[in-house]
């Protein structure tokens, strides 16, 4: 049965400069409650200006020129986000949509410590909490994602990358949000690393009952996780299927392109498509 937490619908965004660029180009999807869907494509074909617009974190000269993002909360409200203004939008992030921002240690801030970040959460959109409330939460969180809450006081260059990410998926599950958005967590961690993260979001996802939408260019990786993947290509979505669908069937020439574009490590070896 059909549970939508996220409708989008025709949704285009261009870049207001000369000539004009329409990075995305009427882009319709539904993301199913408690699903993690994957976006996948090259550099530069619209995933993340997909991703920042249906927040409304794009700042000039991004313009949405068309489309509608409808939130199905689980109280039984319908929120069109296009209709929030300025505050209620801040609102409404991170409490209902968090991001974990690619690039974990340009996200945080070098000079505050990891508690007060946390803390900051809290402070801004919960705050009736008191001060001991406040620290118990931001313990608890960094013992949810295996961080420890000894690294309250620590700052982000004291941790490593991979312990930076959960910090960041932490922040991000502060607030219990009903969809985490996901843009690109594992770049630059090695292997190890990615894998501990992957196991982790899938972990957290099954506790708490978020949805995601996870952006990657790396689309074996999405093969691994997801549940539905969607292939965006200059800012069009060519192919949307299951996980397992679209490995055993891709339909779209381009999906096929970029499947036959990682190399195999088993097996004869193959020309690499470009």
């Amino acid at each position: 049965m059909s549970d939508p937490l996220l409708t989008v619908r025709d949704f285009s965004v261009v870049y207001d400069v000369e000539p004009p660029v329409e990075a995305v180009k009427h882009v319709t999807l539904e993301l199913q409650r408690g699903e993690i869907l994957g976006l996948a494509g090259e550099s530069g074909c619209g995933k993340t200006t997909l991703a920042y617009g249906v927040q409304r974190l794009l700042r000039a000269p991004a313009v949405i020129t068309s489309g509608s993002v409808v939130f199905h909360d689980a109280s039984g409200e319908h929120v069109d986000l296009n209709a929030l203004d300025v505050e209620q939008m801040r609102r409404f992030r991170w409490d209902k949509i968090s991001m974990v921002f690619q690039g974990a240690m340009n996200a945080l801030n070098p000079v505050t410590t990891i508690g007060a970040q946390l803390d900051d959460v809290f402070l801004v959109h919960r705050p009736d909490m008191s001060r001991l409330e406040r620290r118990a939460a931001c313990a608890k969180l960094l013992d949810i994602v295996a961080v420890g809450r000894e690294r309250l006081r620590a700052y982000p260059h004291e941790l490593s990358g991979g312990m930076r990410q959960r910090v960041m998926i932490a922040m991000a599950l502060a607030l219990r949000p009903q969809l985490m958005v996901m843009d690109e967590p594992t770049t630059a961690l090695d292997v190890l690393v990615q894998r501990e993260i992957l196991r982790q979001i899938s972990q957290l996802r099954h506790e708490f009952g978020f949805s995601v939408i996870f952006i990657t260019h790396d689309l074996p990786l999405l093969l691994e996780i997801s549940d539905r993947i969607a292939v965006m290509r200059a800012g069009e979505i060519v192919e949307l299927a299951p996980a397992r669908q679209l490995w055993e069937h891709p339909q779209h020439e381009y999906t096929r392109k970029l499947l036959a574009s990682f190399p195999r490590l088993t097996g004869e070896r193959g020309v690499l498509v470009r």
